[in-house]
């Protein structure tokens, strides 16, 4: 089984650099799952999680949401594109929006109880994350019924779906 994420920052600070975001954008091309975190909070029991996530076109997001009250969670663009959307309960396509950089768009901010999901068009693409914690992974997020799981062979189907909608 691949690593879903690099071991979390230390120190006082952090201020990435183009080594670090050249160590992790190959780190996710060489993922199983083209995707890797690198969770820059100090302590997984953190109150704010926050993380690069390296992104590669392919990999599969399924919709989720997060259920905590307090689980607010916003995604900033670094580097890259993604196509982002927003379900209804029924798996309806209710906002779609790309973030690209040198654009109006490179940040959008999720409540709790929101069907989400996004699809990577560019390589190498870098996201910043943000959500408060701690971190539990049983109650982090819900996964949509209705949109196939990560393992699912027709995961790529849906996937290449959303890609070209």
């Amino acid at each position: 089984m691949s690593r879903k994420a690099l071991p979390n920052v230390s120190g006082p600070w952090f201020c990435p650099d183009r080594k670090m975001l050249e160590k992790g954008i190959r780190e996710s091309r060489n993922s199983l799952r083209r995707r890797m975190i690198l969770p820059i909070h100090r302590k997984q029991d953190s109150k704010v999680q926050r993380m690069l996530n390296f992104l590669q076109p392919g990999t599969y997001i399924r919709p989720h949401l997060h259920p905590r009250p307090e689980a607010v969670e916003s995604i900033c663009l670094i580097q890259g594109e993604i196509r982002f959307f927003v379900f209804d309960d029924t798996g309806k396509e209710i906002f779609r929006t790309d973030l690209k950089r040198d654009s109006d768009r490179t940040l959008i901010d999720i409540e709790p109880l929101v069907w989400h999901t996004f699809v990577v068009t560019e390589p190498d693409t870098v996201l910043f994350e943000t959500k408060m914690g701690p971190y539990d992974a049983m109650r982090d997020k819900e996964f949509a019924e209705w949109a196939p799981s990560e393992d699912d062979p027709g995961a790529a189907e849906w996937l290449n779906m959303l890609k070209e909608s």
